[in-house]
């Protein structure tokens, strides 16, 4: 049972907190665009896969992790090839830089 309780701490609130903003950003930002609407989506499923206490995903959390980072990449590096260069775009891309790195010094934390 232990392995399914996610520990919340500091460092997952701002993760949490990150995740909502840029999904909410990209359900936003050009709604009704699907491709928005998805990617939004994507950040809230990958999030709640992340962190809800769901006994299938326990033993799959660092894969998770690893799919949320690549995830948030991936946004990125489509924005620099076709984005809107408006500011709430850059706001976003430095919220998704962020959540990168928060992710990856989760992982390591977790990992230690």
């Amino acid at each position: 049972m232990s392995q399914t309780k996610v520990q919340i701490g500091p460092l997952q609130i701002a993760i949490i907190l990150l995740t909502v903003a840029t999904a909410v950003i990209h359900l936003t930002l050009e709604f009704p665009s699907v491709m928005f609407i998805l990617n939004g989506l994507g950040y809230f499923t990958l999030l709640a896969a992340l962190y809800l206490p769901i006994p299938q995903l326990a033993n799959y959390r660092r894969l998770i992790r690893w799919a949320l980072i690549g995830y948030a990449a991936l946004t990125i590096v489509l924005w620099a090839i076709t984005g809107s260069r408006i500011p709430i775009a850059y706001v976003d891309k430095v919220i998704e830089v962020v959540l990168i790195v928060l992710l990856w010094l989760e992982g390591r934390q977790s990992s230690a």
